[in-house]
């Protein structure tokens, strides 16, 4: 007997007729990463993306005439090289363009720190603030590196499922072992990065409050957090696994836009025989007694599938698509009950000319006008803007990264003129006093405040704002399914990293529903523009499917 559902489950007279593989319910980058590594095996694959274009939160529009910039997504390093080796994206169109530098963060009228990718460069500037700090840099990006090999293997592996048996219990002991190898040393740093704050964490390394600033906003991004907050410093870690076009540690832009990825990734899924569908809103999964048997769209048609992969947050899966009956309460608690929020509030805004820096003046394209502006200048402030933001529903003094791709692309802005994405921290998903993000008058008040943030350092910037685009994250939810505005389908905090990802149980990318599996940034390893969650998804579902363990 089918389950009762919760959606609209009337049939269309258009029904299809036909039974796919795999339905995937989704189309951003970790979607149409699966899609395009099933269909590439061989197997039946219909994407199906909710808004007009597949891309999810990676996709580029024109915001203002003329003006055109990555939506929500808005940077390049993560996106792993296998997944651009395997999927040939370069082939399908794809270029990554690389920041003149990685970071500025400007500090007050007449000082700023520049990270340049140039060691001797980079010693300089590091040396004017500290020069303790300078001669320490170098051993410590060797003990992030050291970390991060240690991690780089296994993102790209199947974590042990806790309750799955021998094999599972082979899986995590072979993990244990790698680690009890490593040099006594190594294994107290992975135990910090994994458990500390980024405060604790670099107040060991370094004795500036600039630099120690600089560094701590790795271990906040996109996290509703603190620098103070354990487990931040596992944040940090989380953002030293990228590399551009070979280069470890650089940044960078895909021209024309974030949505130049996933076109690309659209394209190889298309031309290895996948099927995309845009404007075709899941209303809920599709069930033949337990198991999944496709999907119901919001019209009423139902797209029968032998298995569903689901691209969207696993705290929104179980708390609106997946059937009542269909896992017990105390499953679908352990989804719903995933700590999710990022604190984040988007920007792009267009600008008539670029912004010119108190601490390092000129309007004229220079390195601090590639790299990553960074508007948060000490600790103090850092960890104000999050106590703030918890206490008033958004901090007075946020923090703000801001990236001009446009220096480095110059189709995305008119001759002379530039756009400018900025990310903001820290906002609450839920406002405070019965005030809401349906208000528009939220949005733009808050839009003030940080172009304030940056005009304090830049004054000129204010003036230059022509047009701007505002996502709070209500916006980011409703239009991205991204639940609290959290960019990482889920908080990369300890006890939902690697086998616990996305609840202890299933970290195998198999839900608790048969059939069911998870693609997205919800599963291991975790967010960012990465493919990765997609690529280990399609590689678990390939299996089943070659050991017959889905039914046919």
């Amino acid at each position: 007997m089918a389950l009762q559902t919760r959606g609209n489950s009337a049939k269309s007279p258009q029904m299809m007729s036909e039974t796919f593989d795999v339905a995937i319910l989704g189309g951003g980058h970790n979607g149409l990463t699966t899609a395009a590594y099933l269909a590439g095996a061989g197997l039946k694959v219909v994407v199906l993306e909710k808004n007009a274009v597949a891309g999810g939160a990676a996709v580029t529009e024109e915001f203002a005439p003329g003006f055109r910039n990555s939506v929500a997504s808005y940077t390049v390093s993560l996106l792993n090289p296998k997944v651009i080796a395997d999927l040939e994206l370069k082939r399908h169109g794809l270029e990554i363009l690389e920041r003149p530098a990685a970071n500025f963060w400007p500090v007050h009228g007449t000082r700023g720190l520049l990270m340049p990718y140039d060691s001797d460069e980079k010693y300089a500037e590091f040396a004017a603030f500290s020069k303790r700090d300078a001669d320490r840099l170098p051993a410590y990006n060797d003990a992030l590196e050291r970390a991060a090999n240690v991690l780089r293997d296994l993102v790209t592996r199947t974590p042990p499922n806790a309750g799955g048996g021998l094999l599972e219990l082979i899986k995590g002991g072979a993990f244990g072992r790698r680690v009890l190898k490593l040099p006594l040393d190594d294994q107290r740093l992975l135990l910090e990065l994994f458990t500390a704050s980024a405060a604790d964490f670099l107040a060991k390394w370094f004795e500036s409050p600039v630099i120690r600033a600089a560094f701590a906003f790795d271990g906040i991004v996109g996290a509703f957090a603190a620098p103070s907050t354990p487990g931040t410093a596992y944040v940090l870690l989380h953002h030293c696994f990228g590399e551009v076009n070979g280069k470890s540690g650089v940044w960078g832009h895909a021209r024309s836009g974030m949505g130049a990825i996933t076109q690309a990734m659209a394209s190889v899924a298309k031309a290895r025989g996948a099927i995309i569908r845009t404007n075709a809103q899941v209303a809920m999964l599709r069930m033949n007694g337990e198991r999944v048997s496709g999907v119901i769209l919001s019209t009423g048609e139902e797209i029968r599938a032998r298995t569903v992969a689901s691209n969207i947050p696993p705290k929104l899966l179980f708390r609106a698509y997946v059937p009542d009956g269909a896992v017990s309460q105390e499953v679908r608690e352990c989804f719903t009950g995933i700590k999710s929020g990022s604190g984040t509030f988007r920007m792009n805004v267009a600008l008539s000319e670029l912004p010119d820096f108190t601490c390092r003046p000129g309007k004229q394209l220079a390195p601090q006008h590639g790299a990553g502006v960074v508007i948060g200048p000490t600790m103090n402030y850092l960890e104000r803007a999050y106590l703030d933001a918890a206490r008033d529903g958004w901090a007075s003094e946020p923090v703000v990264e801001m990236l001009i791709p446009s220096t480095i692309d110059d189709s995305l802005a008119p001759k002379g003129q530039h756009v400018a994405s900025l990310f903001v921290q820290h906002v609450a998903p839920r406002l405070p006093g019965g005030r809401s993000w349906v208000n528009a008058h939220e949005k733009e008040a808050f839009a003030d405040v940080v172009i304030d943030a940056v005009t304090r350092f830049a004054p000129n910037f204010k003036r230059a704002v022509l047009h701007r685009q505002l996502l709070s994250p209500l916006d980011l939810e409703e239009r991205f399914g991204l639940v609290d505005g959290d960019i990482f389908h889920g908080q990369l905090g300890l006890g939902q990293l690697f086998a616990a990802r996305p609840v202890l149980g299933y970290a195998n990318y198999r839900m608790p529903v048969p059939g069911l599996y998870l693609c997205g940034s919800g599963a291991h390893p975790g967010g960012g523009v990465t493919g990765v969650p997609g690529m280990n998804a399609a590689r678990e579902i390939i299996s089943d499917f070659k050991r017959r363990r889905i039914a046919t």
